[in-house]
């Protein structure tokens, strides 16, 4: 949705324009071509990243047996899901009953899902819980900030405008071949910054076909940005969570399911129509 926000917020006053349907809320209708855009690639990719190594046998056999002991220190129970319960109350509540269950917002609603968390599992220090987490998150909020100020310079100096119009300007049979190459290749500074600079031009040279589609095939495409170098998060994320220092090694996995993902969204925006169709 962060990606959808990119494309469809900077333009305050064309959201039923975009959208369609002379709608209020910009965001509504948006459920189903996510779960079209993401699951089938969900599925896929699991395949591709899990299937080779079952047909392995462990190579590890002390770590599987420590990662399994580690396990049983916390006897499985309903109660760890409380955190995704509550999750699922506040987010689904004000999504199906809005006048009786009001909106916390996002981030207080996940705040609230989390602090739920100290009731389950097993204790905890936090102080050096909160560490080790500032420790991980410094360097990514580091990479974050500088994308934010490359971004509000590229716009003051006009070279964002320059993109844009560069953008636009794209013959029609070079359009997908663009939007397939230029929003990951942007990506590398920012996927929420591809999604804002690029995602707009785009999805109004699109404006032919069902928007909401393109606008959740041109998101998930904005997505493939944060596998890309210098400051692929997904990547360092990735790596941090598996203990591998270069995470170089992690992305080397996700070669061929980007190039699904790239290809999935064009797809999608190329039959937007007949899915459309189907789906509506």
């Amino acid at each position: 949705m962060g990606a959808i926000y990119g494309m469809i917020a900077p333009p305050i006053n064309l959201p039923a324009m975009i959208i369609g349907g002379g709608i209020d809320m910009p965001y509504v209708g948006f459920g189903v071509p996510l779960l079209l855009c993401t699951i089938p690639l969900a599925v896929v990719t699991a395949l591709l990243l899990i299937y080779p190594g079952l047909k392995n046998k462990v190579q590890d056999e002390e770590a599987l047996e420590y990662e399994l002991r580690r396990m049983e220190r916390v006897p499985m129970s309903l109660r760890l899901f409380l955190p995704v319960g509550v999750l699922v109350v506040l987010l689904g509540g004000s999504s199906l009953f809005p006048s009786v269950f009001p909106s916390l917002g996002m981030p207080l609603e996940f705040l609230i899902a989390s602090a739920s968390a100290f009731l389950t599992g097993s204790r905890w220090k936090p102080v050096d819980t909160v560490t080790e987490a500032i420790d991980n998150a410094l360097p990514v909020m580091g990479i974050l900030m500088g994308v934010g100020m490359f971004i509000q310079v590229m716009t003051l100096t006009g070279v964002r405008g320059f993109v844009v119009v560069s953008a636009l300007a794209l013959p029609a049979w070079l359009l997908y071949v663009g939007i397939a190459t230029s929003m990951p290749l942007f990506g590398a500074v920012s996927a929420f910054g591809s999604a804002s600079v690029l995602g707009v031009p785009f999805l109004l040279a699109l404006l032919g076909k069902n928007e909401i589609l393109v606008g959740s095939a041109l998101s998930l495409i904005a997505g493939l940005g944060d596998l890309m170098p210098p400051t692929a998060l997904a990547g360092i994320f990735a790596a941090q969570v598996v203990g591998e220092e270069n995470y170089f090694k992690v992305l080397r996995y996700c070669v061929t399911p980007a190039v699904l993902t790239a290809l999935w969204g064009i797809a999608i925006i190329l039959g937007a129509g007949y899915i459309a169709g189907v789906l509506y």
